[in-house]
């Protein structure tokens, strides 16, 4: 529990809600190895904003380039810090991934078809950012630069594009967000996805985090858990746990047990969904995914099995907008579980995507997707929330990526960068508590395909072709009027830093 007496604690459950919460934890013990959680009913936004058409039957929201309904613009103000706020304590961190979650994939950023009330509300409850990045536009050199802080480049292991066999992964050595707030008296655990490389070499237990509960691939089968390399892939620290309820379902209990703990530090809890990620299935869709489990069981190599987890033959833009509204929920039921636990005012949560959707993602109007350094591959929705430090109904286009927050939280937590191993990013804790400008610098990206840089409101961005374009986003955040051949110099000199940057990184293996 929190060590701040005047956080208020929330009201006895009703007799109808401990109902539903006994109904939930008889389902974990007969699905689950373990008690795992005690969840209650998810956390509804009664004020949950809804999209309306305009004449010609698209969506009004979908043309704003911030993403926000009429209604949303009326009570959401440009950020301001709150600098006489103190919480008297260093915040708890509750940092939540989706999988492939598309910057437009909530109503809060313009969906016209996708409800996600609890995000929704938790953006009311906070800051909305417009222009915030991933730190690379595929799941795990993202998830590097989170865990680390750096471009995905300076590390091995973040060159893998993504991780997919046992020889890739995160150097236990490195320091990690989990490692240095750690050394200074944090509780840490992972929930969910790592993607950063499979036993024995690699896991989160040994970059830092205390606890694990988890897949360590890319990618699994929701029910069977079945993964990329054909095996079972559901962990507890570094043993299988079996489980074969829906995956989005068996982590929220496991985050919902976590932070309802009596816990005697402040803590980290990196939450990992895989959803909205393929194979597409919802909860109700069991058959489908045995279907699919048989066919990576019947696979004879990782291609094969790829291929099954693919689902290139199922999906739909209604099954995926299942996936994304399950997402909503999983973490309504995670923010409800805090505040019961008497530990929002105090929590600092952050909410964002590890890169741009896909396949049936919303991304309006942005070009590209996951994959690509176009702003539809790497802008994803990122919400942020601290009660005690933090106004609610703000929104902020400053530009910031993944590396970034990793340097926020460590500044918050009071933790500093080893010396050896700088940051990429830079601190918004200046920003968000005192006032300051953010630090102008430049937001870079390298794939093997691509090559991004972002300076203010001008980006610089090579296509696979090898061809240089000249985008100003905020003109023309579609990235459809390319101003190289008007400005020649401005090409060249970001053309130039980018260059600059990505000779100090390791290069790509060339077998």
């Amino acid at each position: 529990m929190s060590d701040d007496s005047s956080v208020p604690s929330e009201p006895t459950p009703s007799d109808d809600s401990r109902d539903r919460i006994s109904r939930r934890l008889f389902g974990g013990l007969i699905g689950g190895g373990a008690l795992t959680a005690v969840a209650g009913p998810t956390a509804a936004a009664s004020d949950a904003t809804t999209s309306g058409t305009n004449a010609s039957g698209t969506n009004a929201s979908a043309t704003n380039t911030s993403g926000t309904t009429a209604a949303d613009r009326t009570v959401e103000k440009p950020f301001r810090s709150r600098p006489g706020a103190r919480s008297g304590r260093r915040p708890n961190l509750l940092v939540i991934l989706g999988d492939d979650l598309g910057w437009a994939d909530l109503s809060s950023y313009g969906a016209p078809h996708i409800k996600t009330p609890n995000l929704d509300r938790l953006a009311r409850e906070g800051v909305r950012f417009t222009d915030a990045y991933s730190g690379s536009a595929t799941c795990s050199p993202t998830r590097f630069s989170l865990y680390t802080g750096r471009y995905p480049g300076r590390t091995k292991g973040g060159l893998a594009e993504p991780v997919g066999d046992r020889s890739q992964g995160l150097d236990p050595n490195h320091p990690t967000l989990a490692s240095l707030l750690k050394g200074v008296g944090y509780s840490t655990a992972l929930i969910g996805k790592w993607h950063c490389g499979w036993l024995p070499d690699y896991s989160p237990t040994k970059s830092g985090w205390d606890e694990f509960f988890g897949n360590f691939g890319g990618v699994l089968e929701y029910f069977s858990k079945l993964g990329q390399l054909g095996e079972y892939d559901l962990y507890e620290g570094d043993a299988t746990y079996q489980d074969l309820r829906y995956y989005t379902t068996v982590l929220t209990e496991r985050a919902v047990e976590y932070v309802s703990r009596d816990h005697d530090k402040p803590w980290l809890l990196n939450l990992n969904f895989t959803t909205p990620h393929w194979p597409w299935l919802a909860e109700d869709d069991a058959e489908t995914g045995a279907e699919i489990a048989a066919k990576v069981r019947a696979a004879s190599n990782q291609g094969q099995v790829l291929s099954a987890l693919l689902h290139n033959d199922g999906g739909s833009v209604e099954k995926y907008t299942e996936m994304v509204e399950s997402l909503d929920a999983a973490v309504g039921d995670v923010l409800a579980a805090l505040r019961r636990s008497g530990q929002e005012d105090d929590t600092l949560v952050l909410f964002a995507s590890d890169n741009g959707g896909e396949r049936f993602s919303y991304n309006w109007p942005l070009s590209g997707n996951k994959s690509q350094l176009l702003e539809g591959g790497i802008r994803v929705p990122t919400i942020l929330r601290w009660p005690a430090r933090i106004d609610g109904h703000q929104v902020s286009h400053e530009p910031a990526f993944s590396p970034d927050w990793t340097a926020t939280l460590l500044e918050l937590g009071g933790a500093r960068p080893d010396p050896a191993y700088p940051l990429d990013g830079t601190s918004l804790a200046g920003y968000l508590l005192r006032g300051e400008e953010v630090p102008e610098r430049d937001l870079f990206w390298r794939v093997r395909a691509n090559r991004a840089l972002r300076r203010g409101d001008w980006k610089y961005y090579r296509d696979a072709a090898g061809k240089d374009h000249l985008y100003n986003l905020a003109q023309d955040s579609r990235e459809q009027a390319d101003l190289a051949p008007d400005r020649p110099e401005l090409l060249a000199e970001l053309k130039g830093a980018w260059e600059k940057t990505a000779a100090e990184l390791l290069p790509y293996p060339t077998a």
